[in-house]
């Protein structure tokens, strides 16, 4: 059974020159192996060229073929789709500049939690706490809250306990002393 075919308009000594010039490492492993099958080696032996199965081989041979030296390039990977779209970031980011109102909502500031429920009742959407958080983070969010007051402290009570600043300090009227001399 003969293998997936290569391109027609490269040929060995093209994709060694190409391999000559590539910066990187892994591509330029798989354009040799490659370009040992123009030459005339089989499969098996660009799979030892490489280091790789004849699976990976076939692959390869495949990528080379739909987008040339360049698909030979490790791409990232894509990652997972977002749960939270703009139309919905937009909507979190207003509720959150918004804030709560106490008679309403029963909060005093918005926690993960409370915005996590109300995602969730609003879009039908379920998202974690953990991962809520990262979105608001990645929208400019910090967790900041204001410094803990006592409900009944007195406005310019804590200025009568700091200490006061000392006086500069001046140097000293001593004689400096003399080195020794020896």
């Amino acid at each position: 059974m003969a293998g997936v075919r290569l391109r027609d308009d490269f040929d060995g000594g093209t994709v060694r020159a190409v391999a000559k010039t590539a910066k990187d490492g892994p591509q330029v492993r798989r354009l040799l192996a490659l370009a040992a099958i123009y030459d005339g080696a089989t499969r098996g032996e660009a799979a030892r060229i490489g280091g790789v199965s004849l699976q990976i081989v076939r692959d390869w041979v495949l990528r080379f073929n739909a987008s040339g030296p360049l698909g030979l390039i490790n791409r990232k990977a894509p990652g997972a789709v977002p749960i939270l779209d703009d139309t919905h970031r937009l909507a979190l980011a207003q509720r959150v500049e918004q804030g709560p109102t106490l008679a309403i909502h029963g909060v005093v500031r918005w926690r993960v939690t409370d915005l996590c429920t109300w995602i969730f009742t609003q879009f039908q959407l379920a998202i974690t706490r953990q991962t809520l958080s990262r979105e608001l983070r990645g929208m400019g969010y910090r967790k900041l809250s204001a410094r803990p007051r006592h409900h009944a402290q007195v406005p310019g009570a804590i200025e009568d306990f700091k200490k006061p600043s000392r006086r500069s300090l001046r140097p000293s009227r001593r004689k400096k002393a003399s080195p020794p001399t020896g």
